[in-house]
């Protein structure tokens, strides 16, 4: 939709739009650091919940995918960085290192019972090793100079909000309170405010007694997970993409556009890298005997999911928006939107061939 508004006559009124300061900053901004902080939260709190309760949560689950992510987060930015050796351009070599969680499991979804919930599980795995190696990038390439006052600040604010938690405190406004100071004192610090959604997340506790001398347990995490998750995928993920998708090419060739080197790198990080980053890493090291995939998973499927995790999509755009200047957003996004929609189809492809010839 965005992209569709962004070439018609109605482009002028949405960038305009996207512009309007509150309270001195732009509706963009206030969507990318605000509404972004609680999508960075919600991935926190799914973290966490991985780690602590899911597929992560030992050595030997948590092997699998970690490869195969760490493969498909590297192989990508190096493809990147060798089309792209120069700056500013270089700077975008985390682009293609994520993987949209929602958009890729979404695909999968389409074949309903027929999918293994092994290979399921490995998608959502490995996307979820992706985020936190992207919030990682942001925390350390993407960030300039650091303000010690609002560091001090979001500092202070954490380690109140740990002792709330290990106090025992429940009450969602008083955390949500300091939430806020958390996030204002990133934004000031310089840090990506988003940053401190991922560490409200992690600092959630998995399990309360219910009452005091209860032997029943609440999970607040899994609680918030329950309660965030549609407004996230149906609300913040959506503004978020109508707000960055939009790439006017009025006026533009496609074709130079489509082979400038910042589109190539995304596009060929995206399709090429991520499926013989996810696929390579996976097979050499089943070879090596070191790990082995899900039982009633075949090859195919696993070639299927390394191209349904070059997804960019949202978390694509979110750091392209942080690493390239404004001149080259065009190429960007150009190469997020071909390269996701390209990895999509070819990854769909392979899963049903994969279904029907369990190969």
């Amino acid at each position: 939709v965005a992209f569709v508004i962004a070439n018609s006559n109605f482009s002028s009124l949405y960038l305009s739009t996207l512009d309007i300061k509150i309270f001195g900053l732009s509706i963009k901004y206030w969507i990318n650091d605000g509404l972004m902080a609680i999508f960075f939260f919600l991935v926190g709190l799914e973290i966490k919940k991985e780690l602590v309760l899911g597929h992560l949560s030992s050595p030997k689950k948590a092997s699998l995918p970690l490869l195969a992510a760490i493969g498909g987060m590297i192989i990508p930015a190096i493809i990147y960085a060798y089309l792209n050796p120069e700056p500013p351009r270089f700077n975008g070599w985390g682009i293609p290192m994520a993987t949209d969680i929602a958009f890729a499991i979404g695909v999968l979804a389409l074949f309903g019972n027929k999918i293994p919930l092994a290979l399921k599980v490995f998608l959502l795995a490995v996307a979820i090793v992706d985020d936190l190696g992207a919030i990682l990038v942001i925390a350390f390439f993407y960030t300039n100079s650091i303000n010690g006052f609002g560091l001090a600040l979001a500092s202070l604010a954490l380690g109140g909000a740990t002792l709330l938690r290990f106090s025992g405190v429940r009450n969602y406004f008083i955390y949500t309170a300091i939430g806020t100071v958390v996030w204002g004192g990133f934004l000031y610090s310089g840090i990506h405010a988003t940053i401190a959604g991922v560490l409200l997340g992690l600092l959630t506790p998995t399990k309360f007694p219910s009452e005091k001398g209860s032997e029943d347990l609440y999970s607040p995490l899994e609680d918030l997970v329950h309660k965030l998750h549609p407004w996230v995928s149906y609300g913040i993920m959506p503004i978020f993409a109508f707000a960055n998708a939009g790439v006017d090419l009025r006026g533009v060739e496609l074709f130079p556009v489509i082979t400038h080197p910042t589109s190539m790198g995304v596009v060929f990080g995206l399709f090429v890298g991520k499926p013989i980053g996810v696929f390579g890493v996976t097979y050499i090291f089943s070879k090596l005997k070191i790990i082995s995939i899900p039982e009633g998973v075949n090859w195919g499927q696993i070639l299927g999911v390394g191209f349904l995790a070059g997804i960019g999509f949202t978390m694509s755009l979110f750091i392209s928006s942080l690493a390239l200047p404004k001149d080259l957003e065009v190429y960007s996004k150009t190469g997020i939107i071909v390269g996701s929609l390209v990895s999509g189809f070819i990854g769909a492809i392979i899963v049903k061939y994969s279904l029907i010839n369990n190969t």
